[in-house]
């Protein structure tokens, strides 16, 4: 459910039925709004301490929120001015009992939100507390709301939104128009997918959740939309290490990969199953770029495989069938080629190998028109396309793909058995249960070329320690994302090379091995 592991996504639809649930259940409305409006403000009043505040309301359940806020941050205290959208006598009847309950508290009396006054309240405060509108609005922002959220972008104010920024859909990336460009989110009790989608996703700021008391009976009975790991759930899901383990203990990672022109793929892959802990990588690759892979990489066996033009041809020396033999992990298909004999080569792999397979790149494409052969893989495969990559397998063009990623992820992962890693922002970790994670960390550095190399490798490492595929899935693409935030909190994102996310590798495990 939710909780330190992970958090739930929830559409717009899931909250409403969650609500009546718990109402249902004899929680009352009122008690609600309470319980997110006072932790929200015990969030403000812990991590901005303000001493003057804006709260601005909407007719809604939101508003109702917002008032909520304005009366706990009173109570401590805090100079607080109340903007209503609309006369508090049309609000929702929940959020009419909030804005008595302020007024009897002592505040100062709620005001009809005007646009002239509005500029001097932000700049007074420390703090403005948009609370206009939440996760069900579905239509543009117009008329005073407008001009009211147009004012606070302008105004230089620190904003914090309650469950989305005003103007953004719960349920989607795509803008509606004009929304509020948050400092922080308060998400209240789940995450939506506005606030992990793009480009909405970057009008939350930093996001935060606060918890709302909904009934541990409620929530058994409610299914997320997706799920979120926190970094308690990521270390909770590194495998363990022996103190007194051997190469042998920590996994041995066999790497199909590399072609003329593409033997950086091969090579990022086996450093990164290195980083992530895997005792012994070995990578099978064209003879004719031996030379190239044994100088470069110093901690890695290679095996020469029979080529032509620089691309694998043949599978059969006695050596490569002796190292799929004593694989725990197969990972293929990076800067492997679309020459024929090397797709020939990896289907006949994927199939003679029993154990579980890491699909990438042009070890994908070998599916393109037969994606049936999955079947042989149901059950150990993690396939780890992004957009362009899948929607060749499917018949999909990469915008479709991207503007409904947790969907394609979710369906195919269940109808295919597999673990589907559908990269971009956020990543889509579909499983044949039906769940589906989106990774939360990563930045716009990942989007160069060799950066999906990494990944494929640190999720064959993570597997080889003897993590089951799902912890490898959401381990290793967790540890990727996390490693580009780690470079750039002191440099630049747009010059992060995949070099460098394999540097910051380490300094991330330990953090999340230190975090538990």
């Amino acid at each position: 459910m939710t909780g330190a592991d992970e958090r739930w996504v929830l559409r717009a639809e899931d909250q409403r039925a969650l609500d009546e649930l718990a109402v249902a259940s004899g929680i009352e409305q009122d008690a609600l709004m309470e319980s997110a409006g006072a932790n929200a403000a015990d969030w403000i009043l812990e991590h901005l301490r303000p001493r003057r505040a804006a709260v601005l309301a909407g007719p809604g359940g939101n508003g109702g929120d917002g008032l909520v806020v304005a009366r706990y941050l009173h109570e401590a205290g805090v100079a607080v001015s109340c903007h209503s959208l609309v006369s508090i006598e049309t609000c929702s009847p929940a959020t009419r009992r909030m804005a008595e309950r302020l007024e009897a508290a002592g505040a100062e009396q709620v005001r009809l939100a005007s646009e002239s006054r509005l500029p001097d309240a932000f700049g007074r405060a420390d703090c403005v507390v948009d609370g206009l509108f939440g996760s069900g609005l579905t239509r543009p922002l117009g008329g005073e709301a407008l001009r009211i959220v147009e004012r606070l972008n302008v105004s230089g104010a620190r904003t914090v939104s309650l469950d989305l920024p005003s103007g953004l859909a719960s349920d989607c990336g795509e803008m509606l128009g004009a929304a509020v460009q948050a400092d922080v989110t308060l998400a209240m009790a789940f995450l939506k997918p506005a606030h992990l989608l793009y480009p909405a996703a970057g009008h939350c700021g930093n996001t935060a959740v606060v918890d709302v008391a909904y009934p541990e009976s409620v929530l058994r009975e409610s299914r997320p939309w997706a799920r979120v790991c926190e970094q308690a759930g990521i270390h909770s899901r590194l495998p363990s290490r022996r103190p007194d383990g051997h190469k042998g203990s920590f996994g041995r990672v066999l790497v199909v990969a590399g072609s003329t022109g593409m033997t950086g793929a091969a090579i990022l892959c086996c450093r990164a199953a290195l980083r992530a802990g895997a005792g012994l990588v070995t990578l099978a690759g064209p003879a004719s770029l031996s030379p190239i892979f044994e100088t470069t990489l110093a901690e890695v066996i290679t095996i020469p495989l029979p080529d032509e033009n620089g691309s694998i041809a043949d599978i059969q020396s006695t050596r490569f069938q002796e190292a799929l033999g004593q694989a725990d992990v197969l990972a293929i298909g990076p800067g492997l080629s679309r020459a024929s004999g090397a797709l020939d080569a990896a289907r006949t792999v994927v199939v003679r190998f029993a154990g579980p397979v890491v699909l990438d790149a042009d070890g994908l494409y070998a599916l393109v028109g037969n994606v049936d052969a999955l079947g042989e893989l149901a059950g150990r495969a993690i396939l780890t396309p992004h957009p362009g990559e899948f929607g060749e397998l499917v018949g999909k063009g990469p915008e479709e793909v991207s503007g409904a990623r947790r969907d394609f992820a979710g369906e195919f992962a269940c109808e295919h058995g597999v673990i589907l890693v559908l990269k971009g922002r956020p990543t889509a970790i579909g499983l044949p249960d039906g769940n589906v994670y989106l990774n939360p960390t990563g930045n716009d550095g990942l989007a160069t070329g060799g950066s999906g190399d990494v990944l494929t490798g640190l999720i064959a490492g993570f597997a080889a320690g003897e993590a089951s595929l799902t912890e490898a899935a959401l381990v290793g693409t967790y540890v990727h994302g996390l490693a580009a935030e780690a470079y750039a909190h002191d440099r630049s994102a747009r010059s992060l090379t995949p070099s460098d996310l394999l540097d910051r590798i380490p300094e991330v495990l330990r953090e999340l091995e230190e975090c538990g």
